[in-house]
């Protein structure tokens, strides 16, 4: 059973920077489709982030991003340890929101690519960091 598990949260200032982590326990590290989302009170939850990856041999991560968190946002995953992260720069009071990390079943670079930003492509989500920005 696949275990998502994220961290980092916490209330900070505008202008701050802060580093989300998503550790992924019983998840397939050998190709990875894996996002970030979030919700505002009051809002839908939205695609951040996403990162396709993995598959042996010479390979590289393929990132997306909303276009509201390009330049500030980094996803990225470390697949020695399992954890995703979610570097967040030049924070903003927009960005308070309930962060969520997410993992594919359906994991090709047919599918996963376009579909990065929609709930329904994942199948397993944590149970979500705070992240309140505030001066």
């Amino acid at each position: 059973e696949v275990q998502l598990v994220e961290a980092g949260g916490g209330l900070l200032q505008p202008g701050g920077s802060l580093r989300l982590s998503c550790a992924a326990a019983g998840y397939n590290t050998n190709r990875y489709c894996m996002g970030w989302f979030r919700q505002a009170p009051g809002k839908e939850r939205e695609g951040v982030a996403g990162i396709f990856g993995g598959g042996g041999g010479n390979y590289y991560d393929v990132t997306r991003y909303a276009d509201s968190v390009k330049g500030r946002f980094t996803i990225s995953y470390d697949k020695a340890k399992n954890i995703m992260y979610l570097q967040i720069d030049s924070l903003k009071p927009e960005d308070t929101a309930m962060y969520y990390c997410a993992a594919a079943v359906r994991c090709d670079t047919l599918s996963y690519p376009p579909n990065w930003n929609f709930a329904s492509t994942y199948a397993y989500w944590g149970q979500g960091t705070q992240v309140t920005v505030s001066s």
